[in-house]
């Protein structure tokens, strides 16, 4: 089920240290998230809720290569009144580094009926170097995780990108880098449980990376404000779609300009 749920996304420009630094290292200006912020979603199939999701942000910064990090985790689960059918247990949990917004390390547990899959990748993002539960392995400068590169690309100032424009970026996983494209699809006012909001429209395009195959079409609604929480995704599958929907927010870094007051 998650495999066609989530992506996480992204680009943003950066501005690097310099090079008299020993150790450089990028800057990235975020508005968009902070610490302690929660986003709980329904998780369904047409009229069916089947489960329950969340992006959780620390409280508290954690110290990863001895740099400050946000402690970034993904939940998603069945209904227990569910399971007899389908048990869903997955967690994704990526140490993001709080100025540069880059992975320092990934975790993956993914329990989906029979099947599990446990990976973790520390990356060297000075040595450009991936030390993973499959081996050790090159990457590109900054490369990131599926889930890390969803909250960088709430930084990147979408508003100003025109239907039809592509980002393009790198995400690894497994064994390799992949590519991964997002493009921005135009602007649309949805209704979820959580409100009704002005959204952004994007669609990533990736071939690999643990949440997303490339087996049916992603769509995410991103709020069109400087949080740009994703407020929907929506996955298409040969019976349909499965969609994630925004139920609840908090420990937001500024306010939802996004969200209509009294919508008609």
């Amino acid at each position: 089920m998650t495999k066609h749920l989530y992506i996480l996304l992204a680009l943003a420009a950066y501005t690097t240290i310099s090079a008299g630094d020993p150790t450089p290292l990028r800057y990235v200006k975020n508005e968009a998230f902070g610490f302690g912020e929660r986003l709980e979603y329904s998780v369904g199939y047409k009229f069916i809720t089947a489960g329950y999701a969340v992006f959780q942000v620390g409280k508290d910064p954690i110290v990863i290569n001895e740099q400050n990090c946000y402690d970034i985790r993904f939940d998603v689960a069945s209904l227990s009144s569910l399971e007899f059918l389908y048990k869903v247990r997955d967690r994704y949990r990526t140490m993001v580094d709080i100025n540069g917004l880059f992975p320092w390390r990934f975790e993956q547990i993914i329990r989906e009926g029979g099947f599990s899959k446990d990976f973790s990748a520390a990356f060297d993002q000075k040595g450009n170097s991936a030390v993973t539960t499959e081996g050790t392995f090159k990457i590109p400068p900054f490369v990131h995780d599926v889930v890390s590169a969803l909250y960088h690309v709430r930084t990147y100032d979408l508003r100003n990108m025109k239907k039809g424009e592509v980002i393009s970026m790198q995400n690894f996983f497994d064994r390799e880098t992949h590519d991964l494209q997002i493009k921005v699809l135009g602007r649309q006012q949805i209704e979820v449980e959580a409100g009704t909001f002005n959204t952004i429209v994007i669609e990533p395009i990736i071939k690999k990376g643990g949440l997303f195959k490339s087996e049916g079409r992603i769509i995410i609604w991103l709020s069109d404000d400087d949080r740009k929480i994703p407020v929907k995704v929506s996955t298409k599958i040969l019976i349909g779609s499965v969609d994630a929907e925004l139920t609840s927010y908090k420990g937001l870094r500024g306010p939802l300009t996004s969200k209509v007051a009294n919508p008609d």
